[in-house]
């Protein structure tokens, strides 16, 4: 699915058509808060720590799911990743085995979030968590699940872009919104906010942290000419991004996030990127959705997650490590 444009546009058509669709937004709204009211959520041994956001699109989240990781195992945490495996056909809970599954079983993401850490599959957040427990894992984070109220998180942390905020401010169809925010930001230990920019929020009281995407190696494209295809999203901020490294994008192609793409696609795509003499690129979650035969002459641009300020998360990281007992160790 791609964003519609008038969740972001503020034209008079863009505000009839979210006009429109407002009461469904509404309904959307108070399902959520119902399934929160009606929620007996599992308490895991492992401490939960939730990247979420209250949009639906890339924010970032995973990026900034790998980030935190990195801090905590590298203060003694044995962590894992919890994540529904969007796009994957096993509902858990399962251990992803990067040799053994493949995006059609687990997800794109969860490839991602297994070469940094255990990672485990569950539609069923409160078995992934017990799979976790078993594991005897410190610190499960989780990549999403904001809204899910399957199990008690201790610390939930919202993923916003800063450049497009929450857009229209309205709820699902109407908007991008997946609750309202005055309820979402209610449960938010703290923001991230990802990228450049300064977006209007609601009032809000707790920590905002500041992140940036940044390319693990942008002397690969800079100064080439590249053909850039993309399923995430938000696609056009990678493109920006290629730009903004000095690539020379001769073209690009945005498709649906979590697009599957066809030999057919594949074909065409690596065609015009041989016709222009480009070097043919796309995201990393992207490559990994491509079948292992189908990734030839594609180039990922992997991306990390870069806190402008690291010791602003100590404070709030260190709650987890200090209820899981790992401070004193």
């Amino acid at each position: 699915m791609r964003a519609p444009k008038f969740w972001t546009n503020s034209t008079p058509s863009a505000k009839t058509y979210a006009a429109l669709l407002s009461p469904l937004g509404t309904v959307y709204a108070r399902i959520v808060r119902l399934r929160q009211a009606r929620a007996h959520p599992f308490r895991a041994n492992a401490r939960i720590l939730c990247v979420g956001n209250l949009t639906v699109g890339g924010s970032g989240k995973t990026p900034v799911a790998i980030a935190l990781g990195r801090f905590l195992t590298a203060r003694g945490a044995k962590i894992a990743f919890l994540t529904r495996g969007y796009g994957g056909r096993l509902r858990g809970p399962v251990q992803v085995n990067a040799a053994r599954h493949s995006a059609a079983d687990v997800g794109d993401e969860s490839l991602l979030l297994v070469s940094h850490g255990v990672t485990i599959v569950a539609r069923n957040r409160a078995a992934g968590a017990r799979l976790a427990d078993s594991l005897g894992i410190d610190v499960v984070i989780m990549d999403d699940g904001y809204q899910n109220f399957q199990i008690t998180k201790d610390l939930s942390l919202v993923v916003v872009d800063a450049e497009t905020g929450f857009g229209n401010g309205q709820c699902l169809p109407a908007g991008p919104l997946r609750e309202l925010a005055a309820s979402g930001l209610a449960r938010a230990d703290a923001l991230v906010l990802v990228g450049e920019g300064r977006p209007d929020l609601p009032p809000y009281d707790g920590p905002i942290l500041s992140a940036r995407l940044v390319p693990n190696a942008p002397e690969t494209v800079r100064g080439r000419n590249v053909y850039a295809f993309a399923g995430i999203g938000r696609p056009e901020k990678f493109f920006a991004m290629l730009h903004g490294i000095g690539a020379h994008v001769v073209g690009a192609l945005a498709f649906a996030d979590h697009h599957n793409f066809t030999s057919l696609e594949l074909s065409a795509l690596k065609n015009a990127a041989l016709k222009r003499g480009a070097l043919l690129v796309t995201t990393e979650k992207d490559y990994m959705r491509l079948d292992a035969r189908a990734r030839n002459a594609v180039h990922p641009v992997p991306v990390h997650a870069a806190f402008d300020d690291d010791a602003a998360l100590a404070p709030l990281l260190g709650r987890l490590l200090q209820t899981a007992d790992i401070v004193t160790r």
